[in-house]
């Protein structure tokens, strides 16, 4: 076994254990390697492993590997997303989780009807309020759910946030908290399911998972330092 499965399988371990603490069943929560700045050969020991679900944070970098890799590798965009990459990213990725703007959404929106794609997204949420943090203030997430819920070319799945990396375990789990309880809020709304919420990274995955997380999104516990 190599040690890169290795990894993942006790990132795996650790993810179900932390559920159960919560009683949650694991099967809930979706773990998501980011193998961003590893080569494709990395990606091909998971996936010969059986993993098929990988995350990346820049277009030419996924682009690179999803050219050298089979095509059953479920793609996640989950970096910050240039409008003028948009096109690409409808194209190579089947969930994109960084949508943090009306302009963003409809431009992806209008893109997927062009390339007959129909790729799942998340509305980025910055949860915390930092001004060095991207995403959508949580006083504005209603109206563009709303404006979510309506394109034809996307399906709206749920929510992303990241926490503070120096916040202590407490202010995380209020973070991750609140996202899960604003989210619920909306289903009622909205009158829809939005099952993903994508919380929680290397650091503070087990945080996540006890407070709501479906996916983590794990990168250095797995493949090393960057």
């Amino acid at each position: 076994m190599s040690s890169v499965v290795a990894h993942y399988r006790e990132v795996r371990a650790a993810l179900d254990a932390a559920a159960r603490e919560a009683l949650r069943d694991p099967s809930e929560i979706e773990l998501l390697a980011v193998s961003k700045t590893f080569p494709a050969e990395a990606v091909r020991e998971l996936y010969d492993a059986g993993i098929r679900k990988f995350g990346e944070s820049r277009i030419p970098e996924l682009a690179e590997k999803a050219a050298a890799l089979p095509d059953d590798i479920e793609w996640h965009l989950i970096g910050r997303l240039q409008s003028n990459k948009a096109r690409r990213a409808v194209q190579l990725a089947k969930v994109i989780h960084s949508v943090d703007s009306l302009a963003l959404l409809e431009r992806l929106d209008r893109i997927a009807g062009e390339e007959k794609k129909h790729p799942r997204i998340l509305l980025e949420v910055n949860v915390s309020g930092e001004a060095s943090k991207a995403g959508v203030p949580l006083r504005e997430l209603e109206p563009l759910a709303r404006r979510a819920v309506d394109c034809a070319n996307l399906e709206f799945a749920g929510f992303m946030t990241m926490a503070p990396a120096d916040a202590e375990p407490v202010k995380i789990a209020a973070i991750f908290e609140l996202l899960r309880l604003t989210r619920d809020e909306l289903e009622g709304k909205l009158r829809r399911k939005l099952p993903l919420l994508s919380m929680g990274m290397s650091g503070d995955f087990e945080i996540a998972a006890r407070h709501g997380s479906t996916l983590v999104r794990v990168g250095t516990r797995i493949f090393g330092a960057r």
